[in-house]
């Protein structure tokens, strides 16, 4: 029996090549999956700060910020001060970032379907229940 560990990377790399070529077939050569975690939390959440965001998507604080700079650089998302507490520093998406969603669910979804296929629903349920436990 393989590890999980290897099967999981081999996923991820297969996912990661998803993701890539759909960007570019829709125009997008600047995004790469490891932005995917910061919009798809944005998209669904809202403004949130650098230590939220770090924290729900597993990532380090730095590791964060790196992406960010990226993404600000990019156009898709601003910071913004708090204006109770000047330390905190807020993380929302631009108008780009908004125009953008729709090929972002897109790919969502396909890629969802490209790793399910071959799955019952009970068998995805169960899969996604293990995957959960192991993070």
């Amino acid at each position: 029996m393989k590890q999980a560990q290897s099967l999981i990377s081999k996923i991820h790399e297969k996912g990661n090549r998803f993701i890539i070529e759909q960007l570019k077939i829709n125009g997008i050569v600047d995004l790469v999956p490891s932005h995917g975690d910061i919009l798809a939390l944005l998209y669904y959440e809202g403004k949130s700060t650098m230590k939220d965001i770090a924290e729900k998507i597993h990532r380090t604080k730095p590791t964060v910020t790196v992406l960010v700079d990226k993404l600000e650089k990019l156009g898709f998302v601003k910071r913004e001060k708090s204006v109770i507490d000047n330390r905190i520093t807020y993380i929302e998406l631009t108008q780009k970032a908004e125009e953008f969603k729709p090929i972002f669910e897109k790919i969502s979804k396909d890629l969802n379907e490209l790793l399910y296929k071959n799955l019952t629903e009970e068998e995805a349920r169960i899969l996604d229940k293990l995957l959960r436990k192991m993070l």
